[in-house]
């Protein structure tokens, strides 16, 4: 079977391709080296897909119609749209351009699929979706209240509506899973976990944007892309699909305990600068994953220590590399 990847450079892009290559899929994985951080990281996470007789890659935007339809000329079964603008804050300063992509971009990308007659999609939402989390419970995929609080999240919510358009219209069948925190092994540098430990490795204090209770369910690579995978292998298997499901570890850690365990884990004392919060910020994610477990049987299984003690480890030889 061909999957398309879209974001296939990326940190989760780039992990989901190297799974679907050892499952023997023929994966088309395209890019376009977004400046929101460096090519050569990029170019470094696509080293090994280059060298795979059955990955082909094409450097073209999503916001280009007419490059899709010109690269991308054979029919897939599947496409995993990762490709998307990220990053809450800086979409506050720039909105335009979030949904230019990921709204606009998206839409490019299902009107491709309608005129090659290809019937899957597994998008990539964002927890962002479900705005502030007011009473700090795990939060179900029908308890939107739909209260974005950063365009980057009105993109990802709109997107999600607008892949129900095309179900409806064209009969493609969909999983939109909204992501929680994804951390690990070429997760970007702009991501807090990336951020603590560059710092705390060169000596530098970390700044805690808040009094360090705000809380995120920290998911590690393997648990998601395991739910992208079987999530993919479910969409393939059916039809007549649109689901929405949480792919998140269920257990949500305050960013002060975040801090403390990075710490311990490098050996070092802290040293942590209080800021005020920042806006876009969302006080807590938290995932409910039942649907997920009954529907595709996901089941994540690292824990922090462990993901944490694996991206340590994954840093310290990329830099002494």
């Amino acid at each position: 079977m061909k999957v398309l990847v879209s974001g296939c450079a990326g940190f989760i892009g780039s992990h989901v391709c190297e799974r679907l290559l050892e499952m023997g899929f023929s994966v088309i994985g395209i890019d376009n080296f977004s400046k929101f951080y460096s090519r050569e990281i990029k170019e470094s996470n696509l080293s090994y897909l280059k060298k795979h007789a059955n990955f082909h890659f094409f450097e073209l935007d999503i916001r280009d119609l007419k490059d899709i339809k010109s690269k991308l000329t054979e029919k897939v079964d599947l496409v995993i749209h990762l490709a998307a603008k990220a990053g809450v804050r800086p979409s506050i300063i720039d909105p335009e351009s979030y949904i230019d992509v990921n709204i606009k971009g998206s839409q490019h990308l299902l009107q491709w699929m309608v005129d090659m007659g290809c019937k899957k999609m597994f998008f990539a939402s964002s927890s962002s979706v479900y705005g502030n989390n007011k009473n700090g419970t795990a939060l179900s995929e029908n308890q939107l209240d739909g209260e974005p609080i950063s365009p980057y999240a009105f993109t990802k919510r709109s997107t999600e509506l607008m892949n129900y358009t095309y179900h409806h219209l064209y009969h493609i069948d969909f999983i939109n899973a909204r992501f929680f925190t994804v951390y690990g092994p070429r997760q970007r540098p702009d991501l807090a976990i990336h951020k603590f430990v560059k710092l705390i490795d060169s000596n530098q204090a970390i700044e805690m944007y808040g009094d360090g209770s705000t809380a995120r369910d920290y998911t590690y690579i393997s648990d998601t892309v395991d739910g992208i995978i079987s999530g993919s292998k479910y969409l393939l298997e059916n039809e007549n699909i649109f689901e929405t499901l949480n792919l998140g570890n269920s257990k949500p850690i305050k960013l002060r305990n975040l801090i403390g365990t990075i710490y311990k884990q490098m050996g070092v004392s802290q040293n942590v600068v209080q800021k005020e919060m920042q806006e876009g910020d969302v006080n807590i994610t938290f995932a409910d994953i039942t649907n997920a477990k009954k529907l595709i049987g996901y089941q994540p299984k690292v824990s922090l220590e462990e993901g944490i003690s694996n991206f340590i480890r994954w840093y310290k030889n990329l830099k002494d590399n």
